[in-house]
């Protein structure tokens, strides 16, 4: 796992709570819901896929095929 990875889900993060925040307050709540559940997918994709290469790996070093 690289370090990089935790920087962009950081960076999701912060990006979203930002836009969240910019939306709530010009009284666009739907809009800043479903930016946040965006983020929320996006940072679920990237970590299933972390997920399931790690999954590859144990089934590699045990050699469970």
């Amino acid at each position: 796992m690289d370090v990089n990875i935790i920087f962009r889900i950081g960076a999701i993060g912060i990006l979203v709570a930002a836009l969240y925040l910019v939306l709530k307050n010009t009284g666009r709540e739907e809009l800043a819901l479903m930016a946040a559940l965006g983020g929320l997918i996006v940072v679920l994709t990237m970590i299933i896929q972390m997920i399931s290469q790690l999954f590859e790996n144990v089934r590699t070093i045990f050699q469970l095929y």
